[in-house]
């Protein structure tokens, strides 16, 4: 089933890590499916850079280099200077922005003399960091958010995601002028050319069916929901969108256990 794809692109969390722990098999199944095709892990987690999140990963027993690694620092930092070469930027994020967006070339400024307001998840927001965000905003910068996600899954629960912080600046008026995190065909139309192949010979695999499955399924990818994270049986059964495979976690669909497909 898994050899008719060139390539495979895979969510991390909820479907490699839960909480930051390595899921059941989770490991065995990434070394397995890196015997099928080329595989890279797209996530919309901006708070680290790619070689953050490589050691995120190593650091939870699934060893995985910086160039396997897409999250959504990368993809803006990426997009940025492929549309517009380099910019001066301010952020509201982490330590991922701030790295990927200097790796490419881009200039961290004041909010008065940015060009770019960069946003994602930030766990340090203060409504001194809104405050000045507006004020780039009313100064003219435009808004790039790394992705929408509502929420952030934690060891402790859900925690708010990026999308709280774009939402407080949507709510002053100031929409993002781009979204690039999963489901915006951007992440994948820059991970399709990191894998060198077609949507057609990519297989997209995700826990989420509203970014994972239904952002993959809008270039014409197939996809494979697996339940191991956010979405439940119950969940697909109410929904309209329906995944090419699914299964109870990666090694299950690895190994052709499948619920559907």
């Amino acid at each position: 089933m898994l050899n008719r794809y060139k390539g495979f692109l895979l969510d991390i969390d909820g479907v490699l890590l839960a909480g930051g722990r390595a899921l059941p098999g989770a490991a065995q199944a990434l070394e397995e499916l890196r015997h099928e095709g080329k595989v890279l892990l797209l996530t919309n987690n901006s708070t680290k850079s790619r070689r953050g999140t490589a050691e995120r990963l190593a650091s939870a027993g699934i060893p995985a280099t910086p160039e396997e690694v897409l999250p959504s620092s990368y993809i803006a930092a990426r997009f940025l200077r492929s549309r517009f070469g380099a910019v001066r930027f301010w952020l509201i994020g982490e330590e991922g922005i701030l790295a990927e967006m200097a790796e490419a070339g881009h200039v961290l400024v004041s909010p008065k003399e940015a060009e770019w307001l960069v946003v994602g998840m930030d766990r340090g927001l203060t409504y001194e960091k809104l405050a000045l965000a507006l004020q780039a905003l009313l100064r003219g910068a435009k808004l790039l958010a790394t992705n929408e996600d509502p929420t952030f899954p934690t060891p402790e629960g859900l925690v708010p995601g990026a999308g709280a912080v774009v939402g407080a600046l949507r709510g002053m008026g100031f929409p993002p002028e781009f979204v690039v995190g999963k489901p915006s065909p951007i992440s994948f139309q820059i991970a399709l050319e990191s894998l060198g192949a077609s949507p057609k010979e990519v297989l997209m695999i995700g826990d989420r069916l509203d970014t994972d499955i239904a952002g993959a399924q809008t270039l014409g990818m197939d996809t494979a929901l697996v339940l191991s994270g956010v979405t439940t049986l119950a969940d697909l059964a109410k929904a309209g969108i329906r995944p090419t495979y699914v299964a109870a976690d990666l090694l299950a669909l690895v190994r052709g256990k499948l619920i559907s497909g």
